[in-house]
């Protein structure tokens, strides 16, 4: 019996007027950057890139969420039906009356940002060196629904670790890329823009910024980027960190996409990934789907802010009960305006739709493989098994899988967005899965 075309784990392999420079073509410095960013290697200029919304967009949007209408609350006490109304309504509350967009854009603008045109598209990163010798380029991926302002917490722990309680001799040159469609990347006006030709842009950008030897990071759709340059062995890439490893071996595969029953030899920690993938296909898929088959046909996320932000906060079960604790006045790892900078950039940018069709482009190149099905990647590997991902990958797959581990470590806490919700943690793991791979001083 074969897959058919509509079968979650094929349909899942498909898994946002302003004055933001360069996104136009204009040079977009405010007198935040050096007047000569990095030269180029092959290939085309790197201009300096600025963030500066005008106020007609922020009272539009304010205005939109005080005019939201409201469907009425769900009729069971859980998130079973989705997100619940109080959740919403406790956001839009905060996002109309006390949040503030212009300290997110202040933050943006006190890094160094670029944008640079590859095969067509403009693709802004964030460009932070150390000033330690020896730092170790690395280059960190984002995925759906996130976004830059996901990472922003780890550059000054990463770049600058003598200020952070680490070693001159763990520090990195970060650079941090917009997904094409997504933030203040290009969007894409014709199908093709898939992991395999960003994978391929962004070996382009470090050979630009003239990095000879570097390694990546990535989760999410970051994680699918990664092991594809993986894959795809660019000169210089040294080896991969993922904090959503593709570890699923083929026989767990087949017995998840045909409900079988679990593997009787199962360890706990094998039985507890199991266990995380059958809820996650059987119930946490509905907006992949979606966004693999529709993309064009959500108007209403790119038309309601407050539709938009219930469509981003719903994207893994854990992380939605995280964002609503959050909401419901409870310290967490992410705050109110850490979700609300991610959603708002989202939204001024007009990426909800451009930021979907990464999965319907995807899925037209679809083998039928899962999203988490051994890829075959042989460069060094490390794995971070975060507790409350959409499944924490067992240390016997991930063996498995990449038969280069050079690290792997099941961490007690932390999610899907791991360096936005526990940037220390996250940071601790980048300079200890990259360890080895450091060149000798």
């Amino acid at each position: 019996m074969s897959e058919g075309i509509n079968h979650p784990r094929r349909r899942f392999l498909g898994t946002a007027a302003m004055t933001i420079g360069a996104a136009s073509g204009a040079a977009g410095a405010f007198g935040l950057f050096p007047e000569h960013p990095a030269e180029a290697g092959e290939g085309g200029e790197i201009r300096p890139f600025g963030v500066n919304f005008p106020d007609d967009a922020l009272v539009d949007l304010r205005r939109r969420v005080a005019a939201t209408r409201w469907p009425d609350k769900e009729t069971v006490a859980d998130p079973s039906q989705g997100v619940q109304l109080a959740t919403v309504q406790q956001l839009a509350r905060y996002w109309q009356t006390d949040y503030d967009w212009r300290k997110a854009e202040a933050r943006l603008n006190a890094l160094p940002q670029f944008v640079t045109e590859i095969d067509g598209l403009d693709i802004h990163f964030i460009h932070v060196r150390s000033k330690h010798e020896n730092a170790l380029p690395l280059i960190v991926t984002h995925g759906w629904p996130g976004s830059i302002i996901e990472q922003l917490k780890i550059i000054g722990p990463l770049t600058d670790p003598t200020a952070h309680g680490a070693s001159a001799s763990d520090a990195f040159h970060v650079v941090i890329p917009s997904l094409p469609g997504h933030g203040f990347s290009g969007k894409p006006t014709a199908p093709g823009w898939t992991p395999v030709s960003i994978a391929k842009a962004w070996a382009a950008l470090m050979q630009r910024l003239t990095y000879t030897k570097y390694v990546a990071q990535g989760g999410d759709w970051g994680n699918a980027v990664t092991e594809i340059m993986a894959l795809q062995e660019p000169p210089g890439l040294l080896g991969i960190h993922t904090n959503m490893a593709a570890t699923v071996p083929a026989n767990i595969s087949k017995a998840l996409a045909f409900h079988e029953a679990p593997p009787a030899d199962l360890t706990a920690e094998e039985r507890n990934a199991w266990d995380q993938l059958v809820d996650f296909y059987g119930k946490g898929l509905a907006y992949a789907l979606e966004m693999s088959n529709r993309p064009q046909t959500l108007y209403g996320i790119a038309d309601s802010p407050v539709g938009l932000a219930a469509w981003m906060i719903d994207h893994d079960i854990r992380s939605y009960g995280l964002i609503a604790r959050v909401f419901d006045g409870k310290t967490e790892g992410l705050t109110r305006d850490d979700i609300l900078d991610n959603i708002t950039l989202y939204w001024l940018t007009n990426t909800a739709i451009s930021s979907a069709r990464l999965y319907w482009d995807t899925t037209q190149i679809s083998n039928g493989a899962g999203f988490f099905d051994v890829r075959g990647v042989k460069l060094p590997v490390a794995v971070s098994a975060f507790p409350d991902e959409i499944y924490a990958a067992p240390r016997s797959w991930s063996e498995r899988a990449y038969p280069k581990l050079i690290h792997y470590n099941r961490l007690d806490k932390g999610g899907h967005f791991a360096a936005w919700e526990q940037p220390e943690i996250f940071c601790a793991e980048m300079r200890a899965a990259f360890k080895s791979l450091r060149q000798p001083t």
